[in-house]
């Protein structure tokens, strides 16, 4: 095991389950709710609304300063994108969605990347490829296996599909904090990296972009775009490595729990 990496217990994961059903929950009302003419301050609210309706709190807003309870992201921007009423979604739109709930002091995170009314064939290429790297990452994700089969398998996907990876931001242990150790890039060599071992819990985040792999921060100092203002997409869920597999956290139901395709 490599140091800094912190195990749960099944009873933590348990408690951990009920964090990533709010945050999943947060993610499926926005996401539904995004419409050509709401504004990304609209989604917020309504993620904010339904978080704490279910007895949790924000895990994004005020973590480093941050002003949102979502991340919310269009286009050629790829994530950390600040909520505004001012930014109004249009139909054509690629939209990102990042939401974190703490419950009980326990994080849930995820994320999903949506079209806005009709979206073209290379953005819902684009959504569907970042889903499939996800899923491919979830499926590796078992004891036995290391760190760096995990990302290899998520860069895989988007090296055959043509597509740009992030490489400055990745996937990152989740417990009492959003951020433990390890990062999980989406990107890397089988066989390299710590072991994984039952009681490691991880969000996988593929972020990939339609064009060149360059990234740049805007200058509010949070919403990372893409240099060559291609559009972006990212697709995130927080997994527990099991003896049985990898269970997803970030879900609402027990049938999503334990995917047929992983």
């Amino acid at each position: 095991m490599r140091p800094g990496i912190r195990i749960k217990t099944p009873a933590e994961i348990e408690e951990m389950r009920g964090a990533g059903r709010v945050a999943a929950k947060a993610l499926r009302v926005t996401c539904e709710a995004a419409r050509p003419g709401v504004t990304t301050k609209e989604l917020d609210e309504l993620a904010d609304t339904t978080i704490r309706e279910e007895g949790a709190i924000p895990t994004f807003l005020g973590y480093g300063g941050f002003k949102g309870s979502i991340c919310a992201s269009i286009n050629e921007e790829i994530v950390h994108g600040i909520p505004s009423p001012r930014l109004k979604l249009y139909a054509g739109d690629l939209l990102t969605i990042d939401v974190g709930a703490t419950l009980a002091g326990w994080v849930g995170d995820n994320a999903n990347s949506v079209g806005i009314g009709e979206l073209d064939a290379e953005g819902q290429r684009l959504i569907d490829v970042t889903r499939k790297a996800l899923y491919a990452g979830i499926a590796a994700a078992v004891p036995g296996n290391h760190f760096g089969d995990v990302s290899a398998a998520v860069g895989a996907v988007a090296e055959a599909a043509g597509l740009g990876i992030v490489r400055e931001y990745t996937g990152h242990g989740v417990g009492r904090e959003m951020h433990e150790e390890p990062n999980v890039p989406n990107y890397g060599t089988p066989g390299t990296g710590a072991l994984l071992e039952p009681g490691m819990v991880f969000a996988i985040e593929p972020m990939f972009m339609l064009g060149g792999e360059r990234v740049k921060v805007r200058e509010d100092g949070w919403c990372v775009v893409t240099a060559d203002g291609s559009r972006a997409a990212q697709i995130e869920h927080t997994i527990a490595v099991t003896a049985d597999g990898p269970m997803i956290l970030t879900c609402e139901s027990e049938s999503e729990r334990w995917p047929a395709h992983v």
